[in-house]
């Protein structure tokens, strides 16, 4: 099995209290069931220390609801940085199962999480910029984040995470799921 390099993803999975992560949620007004994204979850143990780096794993996304609490080693930036490249913004944001790389041979085509609503981004060098862009949640690689402003998980961590996104979705009736992106040192 092709494995990812030690320096794209820390050595285990973010460990946030669950009290803490619905806390969080709370406080973007979000209860029930939600996705929570924390960039710079491990900015000082990965890469240069209190620089948020892109193309590294050190970020987070958990998946919080009644019935379910499980975190993922995620990526929350763009792999490089370019002029226009899109970063998501912090805030409250809405996603649905769908379907990831249309643009791409239907081989190369899977499940994901898709927008379901207008998501705000900073493009760098132009900034702000509102709209559908196709800023997914989307398997990232295992040499690279594989991410060209969408937010990745690791790819060992794939299968679980969007089996029971989505059985967490069905089991609550819910055609779309908040995800509510966070910056460390903020709420």
């Amino acid at each position: 099995m092709d494995t990812a390099p030690a320096l794209i993803v820390p050595p285990a999975r973010p460990e946030m209290p669950q009290a803490a992560a619905v806390a969080m949620l709370a406080a973007h007004g979000v209860t029930g069931c939600a996705l929570l994204g924390r960039r710079g979850y491990y900015r000082d143990t990965m890469g240069v220390p209190g620089v948020q780096e892109r193309g590294l794993y050190d970020d987070a996304i958990l998946l919080v609801t009644p019935t379910a609490y499980v975190t993922y080693n995620a990526n929350c930036d763009p792999s490089t940085s370019h002029r226009g490249m899109a970063v998501l913004e912090a805030g409250v944001w809405s996603y649905r199962v769908g379907i990831h790389g249309l643009s791409k041979p239907k081989d190369k085509q899977y499940l994901a999480l898709v927008q379901a609503a207008p998501v705000t981004v900073h493009r760098d060098g132009e900034g702000d910029d509102t709209g559908w862009f196709g800023i997914n949640i989307h398997r990232g690689g295992w040499h690279t984040t594989g991410s060209a402003g969408c937010q990745t998980i690791y790819p060992e961590q794939w299968p679980g995470f969007i089996a029971t996104v989505r059985a967490e979705m069905h089991r609550h009736h819910l055609a779309t799921i908040p995800y509510v992106l966070t910056e460390r040192g903020a709420a």
